[in-house]
């Protein structure tokens, strides 16, 4: 009993600070050896020709703002395309992206989906490198031309931005918690991506060479994870680019993030499951690592290892133990009732921020145990039930 503690404990402590703290480690002896990586520097008549994808669903509130935001960025004359789709879009999106003849319009009165929206859009990228990048986010103006910098380097596959939560002072749980994970992230990101490779590219900003992209099966939930997989797959790396950053605002409330969480939750289920040969992959030994250590573990063992080493504290403070399992076992209970007053204060509106991150982290990992369950249930559909932003 104790031996199984301590591992459950062990697989927690390790896939939510150890792997950092061993990343970290890792990084400085790699930059001791070799020294800090330089950014390229690639002259503007050099960088790639570029699209930019936008699958835009319903957005009239933001899409206005959106376009303005795409036209302006920075890219050399004549080398930047703009592909809108809008299909299934009920609103006004289409009539607004309409007036604009500098972007190419895709629009289907039918909703498929947003991968489904991806795969016809990219029937029209005739372009070295496409970006994706969601409606209700909002580029720096230089964005593109920090992602596109990399492509010089022929290893380089893909490359992400970085996801930025804006908040204020008022910000509830939702938005806190989600701002901290999201810092954490990017943090982790960067040493991923100075070890090797990034494990996966979120869609709020993210671009592939197109002679690299793959269509994924149309029932697929993390389409954005899964087309820069499937290029790691093929021996390129993704690298994290933070100076090219997208921004939105939080979810809604936790109930609108919780709803977010459980999607991504039940796609990291289906990813694992299609992507088999990175778990153990001898071929690509350093991303199976990093694959395993900051995904898969998050998406399936931890949720069940923190129940197990609850159930298993109790077990051992009931037949009689010392004052150190007590000790560790009052730990566990004051952190999970920190977790509950954050809920119900939450609920009440009372913001107090000491409690969002056990809160946070504990609607986390029901997430994906919901995600798990939802998975295996078949209940998981890939058209995308957006979660409700602050305005």
């Amino acid at each position: 009993m104790i031996a199984a503690l301590w591992i459950s404990l062990f697989i927690v402590a390790y896939t939510f600070v150890g792997y950092g703290f061993l990343l970290y480690f890792i990084i400085k002896i790699k930059r001791a050896f070799k020294g800090k990586p330089q950014l390229p520097d690639v002259a503007p008549e050099d960088l790639p020709t570029c699209t930019l994808v936008v699958a835009a669903y319903n957005e009239e509130h933001f899409i206005a703002e959106k376009i303005k935001n795409s036209l302006g960025l920075q890219y050399p004359a004549g080398k930047l395309k703009f592909v809108f789709v809008t299909d299934g879009s009920s609103d006004n999106t289409p009539d607004v992206i309409a007036q604009y003849p500098q972007i190419q319009l895709l629009h289907k009165p039918e909703r498929a989906g947003k991968i489904a929206a991806v795969h016809r859009a990219m029937e029209y990228v005739d372009t070295e490198v496409v970006v994706f990048t969601d409606a209700n986010t909002f580029l720096n103006p230089e964005a593109m031309i920090r992602i596109c910098r990399h492509y010089s380097d022929r290893t380089v596959g893909s490359v992400a931005g970085e996801k930025r939560v804006h908040m204020n002072s008022n910000a509830d749980a939702s938005a806190a918690g989600e701002g901290f994970y999201w810092k954490y992230e990017s943090t982790l990101k960067k040493w991923d991506s100075e070890l090797y490779s990034v494990v996966g590219a979120a869609g709020e900003l993210f671009s592939v060479r197109r002679d690299l992209y793959q269509d994924v099966p149309s029932d697929t939930v993390l389409d954005d994870f899964m087309i820069s997989m499937l290029i790691a797959e093929q021996g390129y790396r993704i690298i994290y680019e933070p100076d090219a950053y997208a921004v939105e605002t939080a979810s809604e409330n936790v109930s609108e993030e919780l709803k977010r969480k459980i999607r991504i939750a039940a796609g990291g289920i289906q990813s694992i499951l299609r992507l088999k040969s990175l778990l153990f992959s001898f071929k690509y030994p350093v991303l199976s690592f990093q694959y395993v250590s900051h995904r898969v573990l998050r998406w399936t063992v931890t949720p069940f290892f923190l129940i197990l080493a609850f159930v298993l504290n109790l077990l051992m403070v009931i037949e009689g133990t010392n004052w150190f399992y007590i000790a560790m076992f009052a730990a566990q209970v004051l952190f999970y009732c920190l977790a509950l007053l954050g809920f119900v204060m939450e609920k009440r509106q009372i913001r107090i921020k000491a409690l969002f991150i056990p809160y946070y982290f504990c609607v986390m990992n029901y997430a994906v145990l919901a995600g798990i369950i939802r998975y295996f249930t078949k209940k998981q559909s890939s058209v995308w039930e957006k979660a409700q932003r602050k305005m």
